[in-house]
Protein backbone atom coordinates (compact mmCIF):
# COMPACT_ATOMS: atom_id res chain seq x y z
CA UNK A 1 0.00 0.00 0.00
CA UNK A 2 1.43 3.67 -0.91
CA UNK A 3 0.32 6.35 1.57
CA UNK A 4 -1.34 9.58 -0.18
CA UNK A 5 0.46 12.99 -0.64
CA UNK A 6 -0.14 14.93 2.38
CA UNK A 7 -3.73 15.84 2.62
CA UNK A 8 -5.70 18.89 2.67
CA UNK A 9 -6.21 20.50 6.54
CA UNK A 10 -9.75 20.91 7.03
CA UNK A 11 -10.52 19.80 10.14
CA UNK A 12 -13.03 16.01 9.99
CA UNK A 13 -15.83 18.10 12.11
CA UNK A 14 -15.64 21.56 10.04
CA UNK A 15 -17.75 21.30 6.92
CA UNK A 16 -16.78 24.63 4.44
CA UNK A 17 -19.36 27.15 4.07
CA UNK A 18 -21.30 26.16 0.69
CA UNK A 19 -20.59 22.65 0.69
CA UNK A 20 -23.58 20.66 -1.20
CA UNK A 21 -23.85 17.31 0.89
CA UNK A 22 -25.00 15.30 -2.50
CA UNK A 23 -24.14 12.65 -3.63
CA UNK A 24 -21.56 12.53 -0.58
CA UNK A 25 -21.19 13.59 2.95
CA UNK A 26 -18.07 16.08 3.56
CA UNK A 27 -15.07 13.47 4.00
CA UNK A 28 -16.81 10.69 2.92
CA UNK A 29 -13.94 7.69 2.61
CA UNK A 30 -14.68 4.88 -0.67
CA UNK A 31 -12.48 2.78 -2.26
CA UNK A 32 -12.44 2.36 -5.89
CA UNK A 33 -10.69 2.10 -9.45
CA UNK A 34 -8.63 4.83 -11.55
CA UNK A 35 -10.06 4.86 -14.36
CA UNK A 36 -7.56 7.76 -16.91
CA UNK A 37 -6.13 11.16 -16.07
CA UNK A 38 -7.71 14.49 -16.96
CA UNK A 39 -5.56 16.98 -19.36
CA UNK A 40 -4.84 18.24 -15.96
CA UNK A 41 -2.83 15.38 -14.71
CA UNK A 42 -5.88 14.58 -12.59
CA UNK A 43 -7.52 11.08 -11.84
CA UNK A 44 -10.41 9.91 -12.76
CA UNK A 45 -12.66 7.07 -10.97
CA UNK A 46 -16.46 6.25 -10.54
CA UNK A 47 -18.35 5.14 -7.74
CA UNK A 48 -21.64 3.66 -8.72
CA UNK A 49 -21.12 5.70 -12.24
CA UNK A 50 -20.57 9.16 -10.36
CA UNK A 51 -17.16 10.73 -11.70
CA UNK A 52 -14.58 11.58 -8.59
CA UNK A 53 -11.21 13.01 -9.39
CA UNK A 54 -8.33 12.52 -7.52
CA UNK A 55 -4.83 14.32 -7.74
CA UNK A 56 -1.53 12.46 -7.49
CA UNK A 57 -3.20 9.13 -8.45
CA UNK A 58 -3.06 7.01 -11.83
CA UNK A 59 -4.65 4.46 -14.00
CA UNK A 60 -5.37 1.34 -12.98
CA UNK A 61 -4.76 2.01 -9.63
CA UNK A 62 -7.03 1.39 -6.38
CA UNK A 63 -7.57 4.23 -3.96
CA UNK A 64 -8.96 4.97 -0.74
CA UNK A 65 -10.09 8.88 -1.11
CA UNK A 66 -11.91 11.10 0.95
CA UNK A 67 -14.46 13.98 -0.65
CA UNK A 68 -14.30 17.36 -0.02
CA UNK A 69 -16.55 18.98 -2.51
CA UNK A 70 -19.16 18.17 -4.75
CA UNK A 71 -19.96 19.49 -8.24
CA UNK A 72 -22.68 19.30 -10.16
CA UNK A 73 -21.34 16.20 -12.69
CA UNK A 74 -18.46 15.06 -9.96
CA UNK A 75 -17.00 15.17 -7.10
CA UNK A 76 -13.65 16.07 -5.38
CA UNK A 77 -11.52 13.87 -3.50
CA UNK A 78 -7.99 13.66 -1.32
CA UNK A 79 -6.38 10.37 -1.80
CA UNK A 80 -6.12 8.81 1.56
CA UNK A 81 -3.81 5.78 -0.02
CA UNK A 82 -3.16 3.82 -2.66
CA UNK A 83 -4.13 0.12 -1.95
CA UNK A 84 -3.49 -1.31 -5.41
CA UNK A 85 -0.48 0.79 -6.76
CA UNK A 86 0.33 1.23 -10.94
CA UNK A 87 3.20 -0.93 -12.08
CA UNK A 88 4.10 2.42 -13.95
CA UNK A 89 4.66 4.56 -10.17
CA UNK A 90 7.79 5.86 -9.17
CA UNK A 91 8.77 7.68 -6.69
CA UNK A 92 8.80 11.19 -6.87
CA UNK A 93 12.51 13.18 -6.69
CA UNK A 94 10.65 16.21 -4.95
CA UNK A 95 9.80 15.73 -1.67
CA UNK A 96 7.39 18.33 -1.80
CA UNK A 97 5.39 17.02 -4.74
CA UNK A 98 1.71 16.29 -3.59
CA UNK A 99 1.41 19.79 -1.93
CA UNK A 100 3.24 21.94 -4.86
CA UNK A 101 1.15 22.58 -7.49
CA UNK A 102 3.82 22.77 -9.64
CA UNK A 103 4.33 19.32 -11.12
CA UNK A 104 1.56 16.24 -11.77
CA UNK A 105 3.13 13.39 -13.38
CA UNK A 106 6.62 12.84 -10.83
CA UNK A 107 5.16 9.76 -9.72
CA UNK A 108 4.60 8.53 -13.28
CA UNK A 109 7.43 6.52 -15.22
CA UNK A 110 8.94 8.97 -17.99
CA UNK A 111 7.71 6.28 -20.73
CA UNK A 112 4.37 6.72 -19.69
CA UNK A 113 4.46 10.40 -19.25
CA UNK A 114 4.64 10.73 -22.93
CA UNK A 115 2.10 7.71 -23.46
CA UNK A 116 -0.47 9.88 -21.73
CA UNK A 117 0.07 13.47 -23.03
CA UNK A 118 -0.09 12.03 -26.32
CA UNK A 119 -3.38 9.97 -25.68
CA UNK A 120 -4.32 13.07 -24.32
CA UNK A 121 -3.57 15.56 -27.78
CA UNK A 122 -5.55 12.52 -29.36
CA UNK A 123 -8.61 12.86 -26.93
CA UNK A 124 -8.68 16.40 -27.33
CA UNK A 125 -9.38 16.51 -30.83
CA UNK A 126 -11.77 13.94 -30.51
CA UNK A 127 -13.76 15.23 -28.01
CA UNK A 128 -13.48 19.19 -28.60
CA UNK A 129 -13.42 18.54 -32.70
CA UNK A 130 -14.75 15.42 -33.09
CA UNK A 131 -11.86 14.66 -35.01
CA UNK A 132 -10.46 11.07 -34.90
CA UNK A 133 -6.30 11.32 -35.91
CA UNK A 134 -3.86 8.87 -34.89
CA UNK A 135 -1.23 11.37 -32.82
CA UNK A 136 2.49 10.99 -33.00
CA UNK A 137 4.42 9.64 -30.27
CA UNK A 138 5.64 12.61 -28.02
CA UNK A 139 8.96 13.92 -28.64
CA UNK A 140 11.14 13.21 -25.19
CA UNK A 141 13.27 16.04 -23.46
CA UNK A 142 17.07 14.75 -23.25
CA UNK A 143 16.68 16.02 -19.60
CA UNK A 144 13.70 14.77 -17.66
CA UNK A 145 14.98 16.99 -14.20
CA UNK A 146 17.25 19.89 -14.15
CA UNK A 147 15.63 21.32 -17.55
CA UNK A 148 14.12 24.59 -16.72
CA UNK A 149 15.71 27.49 -17.54
CA UNK A 150 13.66 29.94 -16.57
CA UNK A 151 11.94 30.12 -12.97
CA UNK A 152 9.16 32.48 -11.24
CA UNK A 153 8.74 32.02 -7.47
CA UNK A 154 6.19 34.01 -5.46
CA UNK A 155 6.19 35.69 -1.98
CA UNK A 156 3.46 36.68 -0.14
CA UNK A 157 2.65 40.05 1.72
CA UNK A 158 4.34 39.29 5.01
CA UNK A 159 2.06 38.93 8.00
CA UNK A 160 3.25 38.42 11.95
CA UNK A 161 1.04 35.57 12.39
CA UNK A 162 2.68 33.25 9.80
CA UNK A 163 5.91 32.30 8.19
CA UNK A 164 6.69 34.44 5.09
CA UNK A 165 6.29 32.02 2.17
CA UNK A 166 8.53 32.11 -1.26
CA UNK A 167 7.59 29.43 -3.81
CA UNK A 168 4.35 28.20 -5.52
CA UNK A 169 0.96 27.82 -4.94
CA UNK A 170 -0.62 24.99 -2.65
CA UNK A 171 -2.06 22.40 -4.57
CA UNK A 172 -5.84 22.60 -4.74
CA UNK A 173 -5.51 26.77 -3.84
CA UNK A 174 -5.80 29.66 -5.88
CA UNK A 175 -3.91 31.77 -3.83
CA UNK A 176 -1.95 29.81 -0.54
CA UNK A 177 1.69 29.59 -0.79
CA UNK A 178 4.04 26.70 -0.33
CA UNK A 179 7.97 27.45 0.48
CA UNK A 180 10.01 26.12 -2.19
CA UNK A 181 13.63 26.23 -1.29
CA UNK A 182 14.85 23.94 -4.07
CA UNK A 183 12.92 22.94 -7.57
CA UNK A 184 14.34 19.34 -9.42
CA UNK A 185 12.81 20.63 -12.51
CA UNK A 186 15.33 23.96 -12.81
CA UNK A 187 18.64 23.72 -14.09
CA UNK A 188 21.53 23.22 -11.42
CA UNK A 189 22.36 26.88 -11.64
CA UNK A 190 19.04 28.43 -10.74
CA UNK A 191 18.98 25.93 -7.74
CA UNK A 192 22.33 26.91 -6.83
CA UNK A 193 21.26 30.49 -6.78
CA UNK A 194 17.98 30.42 -5.02
CA UNK A 195 19.27 30.24 -1.55
CA UNK A 196 20.96 33.70 -2.00
CA UNK A 197 17.75 35.42 -3.40
CA UNK A 198 15.82 34.22 -1.22
CA UNK A 199 18.24 35.18 1.82
CA UNK A 200 18.35 38.90 0.23
CA UNK A 201 14.40 38.94 -0.23
CA UNK A 202 13.66 37.30 3.69
CA UNK A 203 16.41 40.32 4.89
CA UNK A 204 13.95 43.27 3.74
CA UNK A 205 10.79 41.17 3.74
CA UNK A 206 9.61 44.24 7.16
CA UNK A 207 10.24 46.80 3.99
CA UNK A 208 7.47 44.71 1.31
CA UNK A 209 4.05 46.34 1.31
CA UNK A 210 2.68 43.60 -0.53
CA UNK A 211 3.58 40.22 -2.46
CA UNK A 212 5.34 39.82 -6.00
CA UNK A 213 7.26 37.25 -7.72
CA UNK A 214 11.26 36.61 -8.13
CA UNK A 215 12.91 35.71 -11.07
CA UNK A 216 15.70 33.41 -12.07
CA UNK A 217 16.36 33.51 -15.91
CA UNK A 218 19.71 30.89 -16.77
CA UNK A 219 21.18 31.75 -19.77
CA UNK A 220 23.94 28.78 -19.99
CA UNK A 221 24.58 28.73 -16.25
CA UNK A 222 24.97 32.27 -16.01
CA UNK A 223 21.76 33.62 -13.70
CA UNK A 224 19.79 36.68 -14.33
CA UNK A 225 17.11 38.09 -11.74
CA UNK A 226 16.51 41.49 -13.27
CA UNK A 227 13.13 40.59 -15.93
CA UNK A 228 14.59 44.48 -17.63
CA UNK A 229 18.05 42.86 -18.02
CA UNK A 230 18.62 41.78 -21.88
CA UNK A 231 19.76 37.99 -22.47
CA UNK A 232 21.14 35.87 -25.09
CA UNK A 233 19.95 32.30 -25.70
CA UNK A 234 21.59 30.49 -28.81
CA UNK A 235 19.15 27.85 -30.33
CA UNK A 236 20.72 25.75 -33.32
CA UNK A 237 23.10 28.13 -34.92
CA UNK A 238 21.71 31.15 -34.20
CA UNK A 239 21.62 33.96 -30.76
CA UNK A 240 18.55 34.91 -29.80
CA UNK A 241 18.44 38.48 -27.76
CA UNK A 242 15.56 39.52 -25.44
CA UNK A 243 14.71 40.66 -22.22
CA UNK A 244 15.14 37.73 -18.88
CA UNK A 245 11.21 39.03 -18.15
CA UNK A 246 9.96 38.09 -21.27
CA UNK A 247 9.03 34.96 -22.85
CA UNK A 248 11.49 32.65 -24.68
CA UNK A 249 10.64 28.44 -24.39
CA UNK A 250 12.53 27.79 -21.32
CA UNK A 251 13.37 24.22 -22.06
CA UNK A 252 16.73 24.01 -24.43
CA UNK A 253 16.77 20.61 -23.94
CA UNK A 254 13.69 19.62 -26.34
CA UNK A 255 13.92 23.71 -27.96
CA UNK A 256 16.39 22.73 -31.08
CA UNK A 257 14.03 19.55 -32.03
CA UNK A 258 10.90 21.60 -31.65
CA UNK A 259 12.32 24.20 -34.01
CA UNK A 260 13.56 21.83 -36.55
CA UNK A 261 10.57 20.04 -36.83
CA UNK A 262 8.25 23.16 -37.15
CA UNK A 263 11.07 24.24 -40.33
CA UNK A 264 10.06 20.91 -41.95
CA UNK A 265 6.63 21.18 -41.71
CA UNK A 266 6.64 24.59 -42.81
CA UNK A 267 7.53 22.64 -45.81
CA UNK A 268 10.43 25.48 -48.07
CA UNK A 269 10.43 22.98 -51.37
CA UNK A 270 6.84 24.14 -51.78
CA UNK A 271 6.22 27.36 -49.99
CA UNK A 272 8.69 29.82 -51.03
CA UNK A 273 7.21 32.24 -48.35
CA UNK A 274 6.61 31.57 -44.67
CA UNK A 275 4.53 34.22 -42.67
CA UNK A 276 5.06 33.72 -38.74
CA UNK A 277 1.88 35.38 -37.32
CA UNK A 278 2.68 35.33 -33.57
CA UNK A 279 6.25 36.12 -33.81
CA UNK A 280 7.59 37.11 -30.73
CA UNK A 281 11.30 37.73 -30.96
CA UNK A 282 11.62 35.93 -33.99
CA UNK A 283 13.04 32.28 -32.97
CA UNK A 284 10.88 30.50 -35.43
CA UNK A 285 10.59 32.70 -38.51
CA UNK A 286 14.44 34.24 -38.38
CA UNK A 287 15.92 30.13 -37.44
CA UNK A 288 13.91 29.13 -40.60
CA UNK A 289 14.74 32.23 -42.86
CA UNK A 290 17.76 29.83 -44.68
CA UNK A 291 14.84 27.72 -45.59
CA UNK A 292 12.63 30.44 -47.49
CA UNK A 293 12.85 33.01 -50.13
CA UNK A 294 11.23 35.40 -47.98
CA UNK A 295 9.87 35.30 -44.28
CA UNK A 296 7.92 38.07 -42.80
CA UNK A 297 6.73 38.19 -38.91
CA UNK A 298 4.25 39.81 -36.74
CA UNK A 299 4.29 41.14 -33.57
CA UNK A 300 1.21 43.03 -31.53
CA UNK A 301 4.15 43.57 -28.51
CA UNK A 302 6.51 47.04 -29.63
CA UNK A 303 9.05 44.78 -27.35
CA UNK A 304 8.85 42.03 -29.00
CA UNK A 305 8.62 43.61 -32.62
CA UNK A 306 11.91 45.52 -31.35
CA UNK A 307 13.32 42.20 -30.36
CA UNK A 308 12.79 40.27 -33.68
CA UNK A 309 14.21 43.26 -35.41
CA UNK A 310 17.41 43.05 -33.19
CA UNK A 311 18.37 39.82 -33.85
CA UNK A 312 17.53 39.38 -37.29
CA UNK A 313 20.79 41.92 -37.40
CA UNK A 314 22.35 40.11 -34.96
CA UNK A 315 22.41 36.98 -36.96
CA UNK A 316 22.81 39.19 -40.32
CA UNK A 317 19.47 37.62 -41.76
CA UNK A 318 18.25 40.54 -44.71
CA UNK A 319 15.28 38.04 -45.68
CA UNK A 320 13.14 38.53 -42.95
CA UNK A 321 10.91 41.24 -42.14
CA UNK A 322 8.93 42.24 -39.49
CA UNK A 323 5.80 44.47 -38.85
CA UNK A 324 4.20 46.10 -36.05
CA UNK A 325 0.34 45.04 -35.84
CA UNK A 326 -2.89 42.49 -34.27
CA UNK A 327 -2.14 39.08 -36.01
CA UNK A 328 -5.91 39.42 -36.37
CA UNK A 329 -5.57 42.40 -38.61
CA UNK A 330 -2.50 41.52 -40.95
CA UNK A 331 -3.24 39.99 -44.31
CA UNK A 332 -4.39 43.30 -46.01
CA UNK A 333 -1.29 44.50 -45.43
CA UNK A 334 1.01 41.71 -46.94
CA UNK A 335 1.30 41.68 -50.93
CA UNK A 336 -0.85 39.15 -52.93
CA UNK A 337 2.31 37.97 -54.57
CA UNK A 338 3.47 36.59 -51.33
CA UNK A 339 2.59 33.03 -52.21
CA UNK A 340 2.60 30.38 -52.45
CA UNK A 341 3.13 30.29 -48.56
CA UNK A 342 2.88 28.71 -45.22
CA UNK A 343 0.98 30.43 -42.10
CA UNK A 344 2.84 29.50 -39.24
CA UNK A 345 1.24 30.42 -35.96
CA UNK A 346 2.05 29.51 -32.29
CA UNK A 347 -0.56 31.97 -30.35
CA UNK A 348 -1.22 32.12 -26.64
CA UNK A 349 -3.07 29.53 -24.14
CA UNK A 350 -6.64 31.27 -25.62
CA UNK A 351 -5.74 30.18 -29.19
CA UNK A 352 -6.56 32.39 -32.72
CA UNK A 353 -9.49 34.57 -32.62
CA UNK A 354 -12.39 33.99 -34.92
CA UNK A 355 -11.71 36.84 -37.23
CA UNK A 356 -7.81 36.05 -37.37
CA UNK A 357 -9.15 32.58 -38.45
CA UNK A 358 -11.23 34.23 -41.03
CA UNK A 359 -8.87 35.69 -42.73
CA UNK A 360 -5.82 33.09 -42.63
CA UNK A 361 -8.90 31.03 -44.60
CA UNK A 362 -9.66 33.88 -46.85
CA UNK A 363 -5.82 34.56 -47.49
CA UNK A 364 -5.22 30.86 -48.46
CA UNK A 365 -1.90 29.29 -47.21
CA UNK A 366 -0.72 26.32 -49.11
CA UNK A 367 0.27 25.02 -45.62
CA UNK A 368 -0.53 26.05 -42.11
CA UNK A 369 2.03 25.12 -38.96
CA UNK A 370 -0.13 25.52 -35.85
CA UNK A 371 1.78 25.58 -32.74
CA UNK A 372 -0.01 25.23 -29.21
CA UNK A 373 0.72 24.99 -25.64
CA UNK A 374 -3.03 23.97 -24.90
CA UNK A 375 -4.29 20.69 -27.74
CA UNK A 376 -8.16 21.76 -26.27
CA UNK A 377 -8.05 24.91 -28.19
CA UNK A 378 -5.90 23.81 -30.58
CA UNK A 379 -8.35 21.37 -31.16
CA UNK A 380 -11.22 24.07 -31.18
CA UNK A 381 -9.53 25.96 -33.82
CA UNK A 382 -8.58 22.70 -36.31
CA UNK A 383 -12.05 22.03 -36.62
CA UNK A 384 -12.92 26.03 -38.06
CA UNK A 385 -10.16 25.39 -40.38
CA UNK A 386 -11.03 22.14 -41.57
CA UNK A 387 -14.08 23.31 -42.40
CA UNK A 388 -12.53 26.15 -44.12
CA UNK A 389 -10.92 23.60 -46.79
CA UNK A 390 -7.97 22.14 -44.60
CA UNK A 391 -7.24 18.71 -43.92
CA UNK A 392 -4.32 17.51 -41.08
CA UNK A 393 -0.96 16.22 -42.32
CA UNK A 394 0.51 15.13 -38.94
CA UNK A 395 0.26 16.46 -34.85
CA UNK A 396 3.25 16.24 -33.12
CA UNK A 397 3.57 16.79 -29.14
CA UNK A 398 7.15 18.06 -27.74
CA UNK A 399 7.41 17.13 -23.80
CA UNK A 400 8.90 20.88 -23.15
CA UNK A 401 7.99 20.49 -19.52
CA UNK A 402 8.56 16.86 -17.83
CA UNK A 403 6.95 15.99 -14.66
CA UNK A 404 4.03 18.40 -15.30
CA UNK A 405 1.36 17.74 -16.92
CA UNK A 406 1.92 20.65 -19.93
CA UNK A 407 2.19 19.50 -23.77
CA UNK A 408 3.16 21.40 -26.38
CA UNK A 409 1.18 20.08 -29.74
CA UNK A 410 2.77 20.95 -33.32
CA UNK A 411 -0.16 20.40 -35.72
CA UNK A 412 -0.12 20.74 -39.78
CA UNK A 413 -2.36 20.96 -42.20
CA UNK A 414 -2.96 21.49 -45.89
CA UNK A 415 -5.46 23.36 -48.32
CA UNK A 416 -7.83 20.75 -49.66
CA UNK A 417 -6.76 20.70 -53.92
Amino acid sequence: MVMASPLRAESMKSVPKGFIPEPYPYHHILDFEIESLTNLGVGVGRDRGWVIQVPYVLPGERVRARIYRNHKNYSSADCMSVLLPSPHRVTPECSLFGECGGCQYQHLNYKSQLEWKRTQVEDSFARIAGISFLVNATVASEQKYKYRSKLTPHFEKPHPSHPFKIGFLKQGTRRSLIDVEHCPIATESINQAIPTVRQKLIERKHSLKKGGTLLFRDTNGEIFTNPNDFVQERVGKLTFQFRAGEFFQNNPFVLTKLVDYVIRQAQPEKSPFLIDAYCGSGLFALSAASHFKEVLGIEISREGFLGAQANAEINRIRNANFILGDASSIFNSINSNFKPCTLLVDPPRKGCDQNFLSQALEFSPNFIVYISCDPSTQARDAKILIEGGYAIREIQPFDLFPQTRHIESVMTLQKKA
